[in-house]
C-alpha cells in the first residue's frame, strides 16, 4: 500500500473575491504549501438581482483538477463561504446560479420571519446570530419572489457541498458549514426541522448532514479519466472557510481566535454550545466545528470596508494596493473618525467612502479627506469592535481571554494586528496568512490517517508555520476612545 505521508493533498479554497487550488506535502511532520491555481470569484447581476457565477467556478475546478491529475493526491477538500445555497432539480442539475448574500431580497425580511417564529425561538433552536444574509432568511424571501423554482428544487445544498457533488456525484450537507444556515439544531446537529416547518420550508429539501472529516466519495469517472486519479478520496474537510481556518489552530482555554478577511469572525473554541437568553442578547452564534466541537463566535463586517474603498477609488482611477493604504494610513493621526462596522449601511454599498462619510455626518464627526484617513478609520473602528466582542466573549464563557490568534489573510496587515493589541490590551499572535487551506489539509490528514489526532496534526501546522507577535502599546489611549466608539456604535443585528 502506498505512503499517504508522500502524497500531496488538493485543497480548494473559495472566498468571496477569489478562489484557489493549494498543493500541501507533509514529510518528516513539516507541511508545506504551494498555491496551484488562482482565479478571481467575480458575482455577476441580471434580472435585477445578484449572482455567484457557479459554473464558472466548476471550470477553474476542473482546469485545476487537469494540472495535477498526474500527482496521484491522497485526498480533495473543498471550504468555501457561509449561508449561500444551491438548488438542484429531478436531474441534479443546477436551478439557477446561487444568489450572493449580497443581493438586496432580504432587506427587511427578518422581521417578517420574526412575525410567523419569534428570535427567541429560532436561537433556541439553533444557537446561531441574526443577520439578514443567513439561509433561514434568504429561502424566505425566495418563498416569497421566487416560488416555482423553490418548489420545483429536489435538494438543497451548501455552496461547497455542491462542488463536492459535481466531484462526486454525491449529494451531502456538511456540517460546519450547514450551521451557517440557521437551520440547524447545534446539539443533535442535524436539520432543525421544526423549525423548517415552522416557517414554510419543506424539511426534506436539504441533503442530510455529514460531519467533518468524512470521505464523501471518489471522483466521477467523467474528471478522473486515468486510474490512479480515479481513487482519490474527495474528503469533507470543515467545509465552511472559518470552521477550517479554525481546525488549523488551537483556539480554546483563554485563546480567542480572529480571522481576518472579509468578514472578521471573532470566537473562541468549545466542547458545547451556549445558547443562553445573554448570548441571544449578545447576538453570538454557534457555528459547528471540527472533532464535536463547537465555534462561539460573532461576525463583524471586517476588511469588506477596506476592500469597497479600495473598489471605489479604482473606479475614480487611483489604483492604490492594500499596502500602500496601509502605509498612508499610518501617518494618519489617530481617532480622527470612528464608525460603526456593523452599521447596515455598510453592508451592499459601492461608494464604501461616501458611506462612512453619511455615518461620520450622522454622528458629528468630520469627514474624512485623504484615502489614509479613510483606511485608519477602518482600521481603528475595527480594533475597537474587537475589543467588545471580546469581552462579551468573556461574558459568556466565564473565562478570561488571555491572548488572541490572528489568522487569514487579514494577519497580514501588520497596523490592524499592532491596533487590535492596543486596543484589547492583549496579546496578539498573527499567522498563518493560510489556515483556511491548512485546515482544509489538517483534516484530510486525519481523514487519511496521516495523523492521529486533532492536537498532532494542528501542532504539525503550529511547527511548520510561526507566528508574529504584538504586545499592546499605550492601551490607555484607546479605553479614552472605547465610550466614543461605543456612543457610537449600534447592535444592527441584535
Amino acid at each position: 500500500m502506498p505512503n499517504l505521508r508522500s502524497k500531496p493533498y488538493l485543497a480548494f479554497d473559495f472566498g468571496a473575491e477569489s478562489g484557489r487550488a493549494v498543493l500541501a506535502h507533509l514529510q518528516s511532520g513539516i507541511l508545506t504549501i504551494e498555491e496551484v491555481h488562482r482565479f478571481p470569484n467575480e458575482p455577476v447581476e441580471y434580472g435585477g438581482s445578484l449572482h455567484w457565477d457557479a459554473p464558472r467556478l466548476w471550470f477553474e475546478v476542473r482546469k485545476a483538477l487537469a494540472g495535477v491529475e498526474e500527482m496521484e493526491p491522497a485526498g480533495i477538500g473543498v471550504d468555501a463561504w457561509g449561508v449561500d445555497y444551491a438548488l438542484l432539480g429531478e436531474r441534479g442539475e443546477l436551478l439557477q446560479n446561487p444568489y450572493h448574500y449580497r443581493d438586496r431580497r432580504t432587506q427587511g425580511i427578518m422581521e417578517d420571519v420574526f412575525r410567523t417564529v419569534s428570535k427567541e425561538e429560532i436561537y433556541a433552536a439553533t444557537g446561531i446570530q441574526f443577520m439578514p444574509i443567513n439561509t433561514l432568511f434568504q429561502l424566505y424571501a425566495a418563498q416569497r419572489e421566487t416560488p416555482a423554482i423553490l418548489a420545483a428544487a429536489k435538494q438543497l445544498v451548501t455552496i461547497p457541498d455542491l462542488f463536492n457533488y459535481w466531484l462526486t456525484g454525491n449529494v451531502v450537507c456538511e456540517f460546519t458549514n450547514a450551521t451557517t444556515t440557521q437551520l440547524v439544531d447545534p446539539f443533535r446537529r442535524n436539520w432543525a426541522t421544526d423549525l423548517m416547518r415552522k416557517v414554510g420550508l419543506r424539511p426534506e429539501l436539504p441533503a442530510s448532514i455529514i460531519e467533518p472529516g468524512s470521505i464523501i466519495g471518489t471522483l466521477r469517472p467523467s474528471i478522473a479519466q486515468n486510474s490512479s486519479f480515479a481513487r482519490t478520496p474527495v474528503i469533507a474537510p470543515a467545509c465552511h472557510d472559518t470552521g477550517s481556518a479554525v481546525a488549523a489552530i488551537t483556539a480554546r482555554d483563554g485563546t480567542a481566535f480572529l480571522s481576518s478577511g472579509t468578514w472578521s469572525l471573532i470566537g473562541t473554541e468549545l466542547d458545547t454550545p451556549i445558547v443562553t437568553p445573554e448570548a441571544l442578547k449578545l447576538n453570538f452564534t454557534n457555528e459547528g466545528g471540527v472533532n464535536g466541537t463547537t465555534r462561539l463566535l460573532k461576525n463583524v463586517m471586517g476588511l469588506w470596508m477596506l476592500q469597497g474603498c479600495r473598489n471605489w477609488w479604482r473606479t475614480q482611477g487611483q489604483n492604490t494596493d492594500y499596502r500602500e493604504l496601509v502605509e498612508l494610513a499610518a501617518r494618519e493621526p489617530a481617532f480622527a473618525h470612528l464608525v460603526d462596522p456593523d452599521d447596515e449601511s455598510f453592508l451592499r454599498v459601492t461608494n464604501m467612502p461616501a458611506a462612512i462619510d453619511d455615518f461620520c455626518k450622522r454622528t458629528n464627526q468630520p469627514t474624512a479627506s485623504s484615502p489614509g484617513a479613510y483606511v485608519r478609520c477602518v482600521l481603528e473602528s475595527l480594533a475597537l469592535k474587537y475589543r467588545g466582542v471580546l469581552r462579551s466573549l468573556e461574558r459568556l464563557c466565564g473565562k478570561r481571554i488571555e491572548q488572541i490568534r490572528v489568522i487569514g489573510g487579514g494577519s497580514k496587515n501588520r497596523l490592524l494586528n499592532q491596533f487590535t493589541a492596543d486596543a484589547t490590551g492583549l496579546r496578539v499572535l498573527a499567522g498563518p496568512a493560510e489556515t483556511t487551506a491548512l485546515g482544509n489539509v489538517a483534516v484530510q490528514i486525519l481523514a487519511t490517517g496521516a495523523a492521529g489526532s486533532l492536537q498532532e496534526v494542528r501542532a504539525i501546522v503550529d511547527r511548520s508555520f510561526p507566528t508574529e507577535v504584538f504586545n499592546p502599546i499605550d492601551p490607555g489611549r484607546w479605553d479614552e476612545q472605547a465610550k466614543r466608539f461605543q456612543h457610537y456604535s449600534e447592535v444592527t443585528y441584535a
